[in-house]
């Protein structure tokens, strides 16, 4: 084995009886020449840190789901409902290959995070450079297999003959700019394991105008459909995860991953980040193959329903950003103050991002349903496609928000102490045990239709959020090493 990389395993197998698996290393009170966005959350107000860290995440959540229905919007409204229903499934199926890289950088957030808690400079640094060859070997890897079977996935779909062309187009651009995606996501995990929230933002802001600039230019202007939107939307993650490349070097230059004698690899971090980002990303991926399976459900009515859902389905997402904001603060900050042996803090950090998520998804829910139609009206002016867009919100975007917010959070929190295993099994449960099984069971075998898969995906995610709650109250987790 290379000595540069036998060096660096060394420092991670000295346990001490302080550290789940780390060196004992003194916390400096602060970060020098640290910035202002740089939050330490191991101190001060657990709300107030928890909103502070928050607020930068809602709003870059915001933003990505806001030039994502831009896409959307421009193609609903220059290619017409066919051009719609392609990109929804397209867009499905994207997430599920955005699945491994979400996952992978999720563990290194979490690492990150426990490192910078204990204040271990080498730790981060090690943790940087595995993420980063990791990433890129995932990137890789997966847009390799993605070009070679999105049209079978298509197939098994059962996406409507009229949109078919228009989501092959789609999907064989997002697929090649894979490296991006991840690329980008990759730079924010390390950013927010530090404690750093608000230059993601940045980013994202830079993402979003270039994004919109460019579907109005290539689909509203030059009418390339439904490919000038898969364009403009890879440009917009290649423009961002430069810059956001950029900032690390410059700003973070000790944990810059790439040096002139290679990329800082480290066996024990890649075994870490395997662990917590394995079962994140098959989290994320099972959770979004189900919605992929239901929109394929779905497309056996007709474009009308497809189109509708597919619209419903983007409006109902942001109400779900809050929860993910709140659940994306909480493993941060839970996994900081386990890694400096503050266990209460981090109990207080999971039940105020409960409250938190709960309270802004349900508030968020009631403004859509107020506002159904309007909102509608902004992807499709189809009378049809509007008042099945509205029946669908009518039952996804209800009471069922609440056992959302309090299902992410808890898996939020899981995955922050190191038992992403847990959450795994606890989506696997909303997305097999519930979802699927309630949307075959009530559309299909009792017959309901497109509304039973509707009533299907709401009540999903009831059991999964008291079996997170069970996993919560019981404790073992302040036991658990990373």
């Amino acid at each position: 084995m290379h000595p540069f990389i036998r060096k660096c395993f060394k420092p991670n197998l000295q346990k001490t009886k302080h550290a789940a698996g780390y060196p004992c290393h003194k916390r400096k009170k602060s970060d020098k020449g640290g910035a202002a966005a740089v939050l330490d959350l191991t101190s001060g107000s657990v709300p107030k840190q928890l909103l502070r860290f928050t607020i930068p995440l809602l709003l870059s959540n915001l933003l990505q789901g806001f030039y994502s229905i831009v896409d959307m919007a421009v193609v609903g409204q220059f290619v017409g409902s066919a051009g719609l229903a392609a990109v929804s499934n397209a867009a499905q199926l994207s997430f599920v290959i955005n699945a491994v890289g979400m996952g992978i950088t999720m563990g290194g957030t979490v690492l990150v995070a426990r490192y910078k808690g204990a204040g271990n400079a080498e730790g981060q640094k090690n943790a940087v450079g595995t993420l980063f060859a990791m990433t890129m070997a995932a990137a890789f890897g997966m847009t390799v297999l993605s070009l070679l079977f999105y049209r079978q996935a298509f197939s098994l779909l059962g996406v409507p003959e009229a949109a078919i062309g228009d989501a092959d187009a789609y999907m064989g651009i997002l697929c090649a700019g894979t490296v991006f995606v991840f690329g980008y996501n990759m730079v924010v995990a390390i950013q927010r394991g530090l404690g750093d929230a608000r230059r993601p933002l940045f980013f994202v802001v830079l993402a979003t105008v270039v994004n919109v600039l460019l579907d109005l230019l290539l689909v509203g202007g030059l009418h390339l459909g439904t490919p000038g939107a898969a364009v403009a939307t890879i440009v917009s993650q290649a423009v961002s995860f430069f810059a956001a490349v950029a900032w690390l070097r410059r700003q973070e230059g000790a944990l810059f991953p790439v040096r002139g004698n290679g990329i800082l690899f480290c066996r024990q971090e890649a075994l870490t980040i395997l662990r917590i980002g394995l079962p994140s990303a098959a989290q994320t991926a099972v959770v979004n193959l189900s919605y992929l399976l239901v929109t394929g459900m779905l497309n056996r009515f007709d474009v009308t329903v497809a189109a509708a859902a597919g619209a419903g389905l983007k409006i109902n997402t942001f109400a779900g950003m809050f929860s993910w904001a709140v659940g994306s603060a909480v493993t941060t900050m839970v996994s900081q103050n386990l890694g400096a042996h503050q266990t209460k803090r981090a109990a207080k950090t999971c039940k105020c991002g409960l409250l938190l998520a709960m309270a802004a998804t349900a508030s968020v829910a009631l403004l859509v349903n107020l506002a159904a139609r309007p909102l509608l009206s902004i992807f499709d002016s189809d009378p049809s496609v509007i008042e099945e867009g509205v029946r669908y919100l009518r039952i996804c975007c209800s009471f069922n928000s609440l056992f959302y917010g309090a299902m992410y959070v808890f898996d939020s929190f899981a995955t922050g102490v190191g038992s992403a295993g847990l959450a795994f099994a606890n989506a696997c449960l909303d997305a097999v045990g519930m979802r699927l099984l309630l949307c075959w069971l009530l559309g299909f075998c009792l017959n309901l239709g497109a509304q039973g898969i509707y009533w299907g995906q709401a009540l999903s995610s009831v059991l999964p959020a008291m079996a997170g709650g069970v996993y919560f109250l019981c404790g073992r987790w302040k036991r658990r090493p990373l």
